[in-house]
């Protein structure tokens, strides 16, 4: 069954009903669904099917630091589109995205807990991360979840951290692998590559007529790999096909703005919309500027090479 996506307690509540079952459910953004969210979400899976409840997740969106710290709020690693997706993918009944603005922001903790846990969503067990905080000021800690709970009839579990090379997985150490551009040091804290997604967008058409035809991405999302030449996959209209991906401003064209272009490798179509994802799985190069077309062509050629020769020697799947 596809993640059905609700966005207020009324929506809710008309949605699955006034006898509708007890819930397991997960409350957090979720920034990138990486392994570590990745093991809260089946955690809650699996306690859902055990029990015959409802599998649940409670997000918000924006992501409460563009309200809080608008200053200080990180760029974010995917889309709210893209974490749904992730989320549905693994299994996961619904989602109860509620709109986070200022107002939302003075709901004390205990009028969180009762307002949508309990009321709501009816929660007989909710799975935490380690460090979950909730409401007014984050007031709200591990402790005092635990002690509503027992007031309201539902169980609190902390999940434990994932731990890769040593790092626990957080979304704070994978923004870090890829502004350094580390897509593969951030594919395995995900699970899967970095994905940028979006549409095409027409270019200048230099690239086309001078060195090689690419397709140029146009994307939301906050944050971007370091630039420079990547190993990439390209996804258009329902296939994978393989790429050589430079991001950075076309020096070599005097460019001024950053642009995310797209060589697709056994692809001829020569398209100006449509929807665009971009996977990121080995860098090759920095982006440098050349002395002209010809000489940036000739190492573009290269590029493509090297970007065939990582998928054939690594013997990746196309995912």
């Amino acid at each position: 069954m596809p993640l059905a996506i609700v966005h207020s307690v009324d929506e809710w509540v008309a949605r699955f009903g006034a006898e509708r079952k007890r819930t397991a459910v997960t409350i957090g953004n979720f920034d990138g669904v990486h392994l570590g969210h990745q093991k809260i979400l089946r955690s809650v899976l699996a306690r859902a099917r055990r029990a015959d409840l409802m599998s649940a997740v409670l997000t918000f969106y924006p992501h409460p630091a563009r309200i809080l710290r608008p200053a200080a709020a990180p760029g974010l690693l995917a889309t709210l589109d893209q974490r749904l997706a992730a989320t549905g993918a693994i299994g996961i009944d619904a989602a109860f995205v509620v709109a986070f603005d200022a107002e939302f922001a003075k709901v004390e903790p205990e009028d969180f807990v009762k307002r949508f846990l309990v009321d709501a969503m009816r929660a007989q067990a909710v799975l935490i991360g380690g460090n979950f905080r909730f409401g007014h000021e984050q007031a709200g800690d591990a402790k005092l979840l635990g002690a509503l709970g027992q007031r309201w009839g539902f169980e609190v579990e902390t999940v434990p951290p994932v731990v890769e090379d040593g790092v626990i997985v957080s979304s704070t150490a994978i923004r870090s692998a890829i502004r350094d551009g580390k897509v593969e040091e951030a594919r395995r804290m995900l699970g899967r590559p970095f994905a940028l997604a979006g549409g095409i967008r027409t270019g200048t058409g230099q690239g086309r007529r001078l060195v090689v035809p690419t397709l140029n991405l146009a994307t939301e999302q906050e944050l971007l790999p370091k630039s420079g030449v990547y190993a990439t996959e390209a996804v258009v209209e329902g296939k994978i096909y393989r790429a050589a991906t430079n991001v950075g401003v076309r020096p070599t064209f005097d460019g001024a703005h950053t642009t995310v272009e797209s060589h697709l490798f056994d692809f001829s179509e020569n398209l100006t919309s449509g929807k665009l994802e971009v996977r990121f799985w080995a860098r090759l190069r920095d982006e440098r500027k050349f002395s002209g077309p010809a000489e940036l062509r000739e190492q573009v050629l290269k590029d493509i090479e090297q970007a065939r020769e990582y998928f054939r020697e690594s013997k990746v799947e196309k995912t």
